[in-house]
């Protein structure tokens, strides 16, 4: 599919589904169940740096609420093999965010964008950010020569992850993003916005009460609870690694539902 055009809404599920963007991905049941029961015991690893609620020590109840946001198979029986994402969910929460960056575009709000995915997402949020910009709103830098997660924070494009060495870093760390905030409040600079992100950094600044839209695979169930609990503003579901390029239909149709692109 070119991305030259936004899709229509069937269009972009019909990629979803080619792409294994959405539909049967490649993350196992296993590792789906697996993660569930680790965030509902409380290991807080994969809280991505939210308080959830004490209704999310049920792994019964991850999972239900799992199946509804995100599509994963409901029944419990259901141990070992394919898993999947519903498309129109996807669509669905895409259509939400869309509404929290018209908002912030019209606003000429303060707004970062952040990854801890840089493999598979970096394309979509480096488009977010340079469209929000287009649009007026602050595009916030972040403090130079911070740390955190073994690594440096830094920002390429107006989009913030961390350097390890000479590789941008695959983490689900909320420290990143908490480095982050807390050099804004000690320079006395105000809070964005919105903060359009993924994982840790997603989750820190919706825990930090700032408006968030996550991105999240069906194995990282802490953004999904933190929505449910009010906390995060829209949490994404999709395959959050698949080849770069097949997002680019995805981020076209966000920014046109957004207003921000013409269709």
């Amino acid at each position: 599919m070119s991305s030259d055009r936004a899709p229509s809404r069937q269009m972009l599920i019909d990629h979803l589904l080619d792409t294994r963007i959405a539909g049967a991905v490649a993350t196992s049941r296993e590792n789906n169940l697996d993660h569930y029961r680790e965030l509902a015991a409380g290991n807080r690893y994969y809280w991505l740096g939210l308080e959830l609620d004490p209704r999310w020590s049920d792994e019964a109840a991850v999972l239900e609420l799992m199946s509804e946001r995100c599509g994963v198979i409901a029944d419990p029986e259901h141990r070992s093999g394919q898993d999947t994402i519903d498309p129109e969910l996807t669509v669905d929460a895409l259509d939400r965010a869309a509404a929290a960056l018209r908002r912030a575009a019209a606003g000429g709000h303060r707004v970062l964008v952040a990854t801890g995915h840089p493999g598979g997402l970096l394309g979509v949020h480096l488009a977010t950010a340079a469209a929000l910009r287009a649009a007026g709103c602050e595009v916030m830098s972040i403090t130079p020569g911070l740390y955190a997660d073994d690594g440096r924070a830094l920002q390429i494009g107006d989009v913030a992850m961390v350097l390890r060495g000479a590789a941008l870093v695959h983490t689900h760390s909320p420290t990143p993003m908490t480095a982050v905030l807390d050099a804004m409040e000690r320079e006395g600079r105000a809070l964005p916005q919105l903060v359009v992100a993924d994982h840790g950094w997603a989750g820190c600044a919706a825990q930090r009460g700032v408006e968030t839209v996550g991105y999240a695979d069906c194995n990282d169930p802490a953004l999904f609870c933190g929505e449910a609990d009010g906390t995060l503003q829209v949490a994404v579901p999709l395959d959050d690694h698949v080849s770069p390029e097949y997002y680019d239909p995805m981020t076209a149709y966000l920014l046109a539902a957004a207003g921000l692109t013409q269709r």
